[in-house]
């Protein structure tokens, strides 16, 4: 069963998928990559409350690491590099490059760019902390505006006091 909702954010409306009630998609208005919408089943926001408060605890900034259970829908290759990006520390960063050789495949920064860009759960798996070789903001599938707010936002040590908005 594929389910869905949508949440308010200080990035924007965010759409939350679920597969047989495990998160397997966040999508951003606008997202590259965003499947059609018909694919993301009925509304049913029942399924999404610990998702919406781990966010709404994030966007607080009294969370820097998300523990919800993810399915994450793609390739081997794929699914390395999400799960790599997920022991990016809140508030850091890291190059293709950097990431490609922390998975055993120094040459492979264009897979690794590849692979980030089709993430299918922003934020949670925290593809917007990868970075140019050079410290720049290259690509992001919800648009550099976003990626440079989510990490000004996570280089800032005080509580911005932003929310989430549960659904109706």
């Amino acid at each position: 069963m594929v389910a869905h909702t949508v949440v308010d954010s200080p990035v924007g409306p965010l759409t939350l998928v679920a597969q047989d009630g495990v998160l397997s998609g966040l999508y951003m208005t606008e997202q590259r990559y965003r499947p059609a919408e018909e694919s993301f089943g009925a509304r049913d926001a029942s399924l999404f409350d610990d998702v919406v408060g781990q966010l709404a605890e994030y966007f607080a900034g009294t969370r820097t690491e998300f523990d919800v259970p993810l399915d994450l829908i793609g390739t081997p290759f794929q699914r390395s590099v999400w799960t790599a990006l997920c022991a990016i520390p809140y508030g850091a960063t890291m190059s293709y490059g950097e990431l490609a050789a922390a998975l055993g495949r120094p040459t492979a920064a264009r897979a690794v760019g590849l692979a980030n860009g089709h993430n299918p759960i922003g934020i949670i798996v925290p593809c917007h902390r990868v970075v140019g070789s050079g410290g720049d903001l290259t690509g992001y599938g919800g648009g550099i505006a976003r990626k440079r707010q989510l990490l000004d936002f996570e280089s800032q040590t005080p509580t911005l006091g932003l929310s989430v908005v549960a659904p109706g």
